[in-house]
């Protein structure tokens, strides 16, 4: 682990340095005596980030400040600047880093509960614990280099976070999180920063509905499934459904036929793929889910199919 820290170091030196023209705002909070305080942000700043995991391309967000009056004035909400980026992130579900984030300590919530992945004041040697992604973490703060504090979190089972807060930024400028295996689940890396945006921007509610994957390796084979959609716990009917997939199909004969179905029988999705054929990464939505559906697909030769599908509810503002 040490050794991965010094490398994460390292790069983060050097990415300092070759992002002199990186535009940040002055209004920052300052690092004295080995202390950082909590930033204040203000309406429309906004950073942009990549995402990366193990699954998935990398995925390149704007992430921007939609309001500062959530929770009775004690949050704020961070959105996302595309509705497409806003619905991958919803379904995809490995930004923990959208919505609701509370003024005292960039608190981002899990299940309706904020989680402090950041402590301020951070201070050398600080120590303290959060949930994230479904896991409890202890963190402290391991080192604090001019604007920026580097933080360790580890958890139980051996999995660890190790992520860094610069004062210029305002924000993270790395993040990753490795599983037990240290294999990297997650990795978000600052790209750049500005004030004053100005359009719309959206954030997408989102809540797990189905996932699967499939492999078919010689003879026909058909699978059937079916998953139940109800209301969000808490706030209600979703907008719509939105499914992610990717399937690949090998030469020859082989061919994916996929059927999804609503509780009157009928047709809320239909995809077929021939003979080496292939589609990564494809996002699309049903508008207004309701009840059961059920899913059929049929497997000729060889092939692989994944679906992943998530309730949304989208809210918008205009700045």
């Amino acid at each position: 682990m040490d050794k991965i820290f010094s490398l994460i170091i390292t790069c983060l030196f050097l990415a300092t340095i070759l992002s002199g023209c990186t535009a940040l705002d002055d209004n920052t909070s300052k690092n004295s005596s080995n202390t950082i305080d909590v930033p204040t942000w203000e309406v429309g700043e906004n950073w942009l980030y990549t995402f990366s995991t193990p699954e998935y391309n990398d995925d390149t967000a704007k992430l921007v400040v939609a309001s500062d009056d959530e929770e009775n004035g004690t949050a704020y909400m961070l959105s996302i600047s595309s509705l497409t980026e806003a619905r991958r992130h919803a379904v995809l579900n490995h930004n923990p880093f959208l919505g609701r984030m509370t003024h005292s300590d960039l608190s981002a919530y899990e299940n309706g509960v904020p989680q402090p992945v950041l402590s301020f004041p951070l201070e050398l040697n600080k120590g303290w614990s959060y949930t994230l992604f479904g896991i409890e973490w202890s963190a402290n703060v391991v080192s604090i280099e001019e604007n920026t504090a580097f933080i360790q979190a580890a958890s139980s089972d051996g999995a660890k976070l190790i992520y860094s807060y610069d004062s210029e930024v305002k924000y993270f400028r790395t993040f990753s999180w490795f599983d037990m295996e240290n294999v990297e689940q997650l990795k978000m890396i600052f790209v750049d920063k500005s004030n004053g945006y100005s359009g719309d921007v959206y954030f997408v509610r989102g809540g797990d509905l189905f996932s699967n994957s499939w492999e078919g390796n010689g003879p026909d084979l058909e699978i059937q499934d079916s998953f139940l959609v109800n209301d969000h716990p808490s706030d209600g009917e979703w907008d719509e459904m939105i499914y992610y997939l990717d399937a690949e199909c090998g030469g020859g004969s082989s061919s994916i036929t996929l059927t999804l179905r609503d509780h009157v029988s009928a047709s809320a999705l239909e995809r077929f793929w021939g003979p080496g054929s292939s589609e990564f990464g494809t996002l699309g939505t049903i508008p207004y889910p309701s009840e059961e559906y059920t899913l059929t697909a049929t497997f000729t030769g060889n092939n692989n199919l994944r679906l992943i599908f998530a309730g949304g509810i989208t809210q918008t503002w205009t700045l």
